[in-house]
């Protein structure tokens, strides 16, 4: 069986290793192949570029060779794909290549997309890119004082990413000796401000303790550079001296070229986690239109169910498990707290207070990244 992986990300790269291991025997005598086609021979965790735009890690912490991650055995090749020919079961690369396959599965990621609100790309800083991060940390260190707004925009990826910066940014303004000369103005789309009500009902509270404004029912329709200022949808304007976005996100380019889902969405089935339509092709990570948090420990738990499915169908013919919407997510609630949220389909999440003890657990888990994503944790 010709088994394709399409992205060398977190949830790709996990489930090559996954399969790689229980096809142990599979491989040897050829009778399972695995190929991982990536736009990049860098692995970056994604996690640390919110570290980096406050000053909390270096760029090169972020990266490790992908070849370096993979298991023996697993065809890894530098050569993105351009086109998806799925009535034909193969696709063709950036180099001309066509790799058929009996299996794929894509997981390709996400981008972010602030070009889709004008004015925002060049008056926001973000820190969704090494590039960005790097110029947010600039900015945040010449700041000296006033009104910092949070705009948040919808869907977008990690799920708890403008909680923490906001309350990290209220620890990174206090440690500097500015807590008294800066505002932090939080902005959400829906009328709470978290998309999930039991965390929205704990991180309220907390920006209430720490004097940190939010305004709800926020939908970013255009930022004002020369005035500083945030419009909403609703017709709200919010001025600014430093304006933070968690832009919307899209599905990457190459699956919208190929009308491969609204945005870049592919739609998935949200247990079986096959595309709609097609029974050998299979989504992980962000790359699904699956309405749950677009977070690496989701495209974890999707690579797991997907390495028992297809290693199953090579060894048996059939898949054996189902997803269940898990998901697990650290929330930093500033310099040195944290708490967390694991939920699944039936179960919401249920924030407790943060603690140091949490927070600790993160930063060990920045560390171990590494394991995890050979698939050994």
């Amino acid at each position: 069986m010709k088994i394709l992986i399409v992205g060398g990300g977190m949830g790709g790269t996990i489930l090559a290793n996954n399969l790689a291991r229980r096809l142990t025997n599979e491989l040897k005598t050829g009778k399972a192949r695995i190929t991982m086609l990536s736009a990049s021979d860098k692995h970056m965790y994604q996690p640390g570029l919110l570290y980096l735009a406050v000053g909390r890690m270096t760029p090169d912490e972020l990266y490790r060779d992908q070849a370096s991650l993979l298991e023996p055995g697993i065809n890894f090749q530098v050569d993105p794909v351009e086109e998806f020919q799925l009535d034909n079961n193969r696709v063709k690369t950036k180099s001309g290549k066509i790799h058929e396959y009996d299996v794929m599965v894509i997981a390709t990621g996400s981008r972010m997309f602030p070009e889709g609100v004008p004015g925002l790309a060049e008056n926001a800083e973000t820190f969704y890119t090494e590039e960005t991060a790097l110029k947010m940390f600039k900015r945040l260190q010449s700041f000296e004082g006033g009104k910092v707004v949070i705009a948040v925009g919808i869907p977008h990826k990690c799920p708890m990413a403008p909680l923490e910066i906001t309350f990290m940014l209220h620890d990174y303004f206090k440690d500097r000796g500015l807590a008294d000369k800066v505002q932090l103005h939080y902005t959400y789309p829906i009328g709470r401000v978290h998309s999930l009500e039991n965390v929205a009902k704990w991180a309220a509270p907390e920006m209430d303790k720490l004097g940190i404004k939010y305004e709800t029912f926020f939908n970013i329709k255009e930022v004002d550079g020369a005035k500083k200022i945030l419009r909403s949808e609703e017709g709200v304007e919010i001025n600014y001296d430093l304006l933070i976005t968690i832009p919307a996100h899209k599905g990457m380019e190459v699956l919208e070229k190929n009308g491969l889902g609204q945005n870049g969405w592919i739609p998935t089935n949200r247990t079986k986690l096959n595309m709609e339509g097609r029974t050998n092709v299979f989504i992980c990570g962000d790359t699904t239109n699956i309405p749950i948090s677009k977070a690496g420990s989701t495209a974890h738990f999707e690579a797991d169910v997907l390495g028992e499915n297809i290693a199953a169908m090579v060894k048996m013919g059939t898949p054996v498990r189902e997803y269940d919407g898990k998901v697990f997510c650290f929330v930093e609630a500033g310099k040195d707290r944290a708490t967390y949220a694991m939920f699944d389909y039936q179960n919401p999440p249920d924030p407790k207070a943060p603690t140091k003890a949490v927070h600790w657990f993160k930063m060990a888990y920045n560390k171990l990244y590494w394991i995890s994503a050979r698939g050994l944790l």
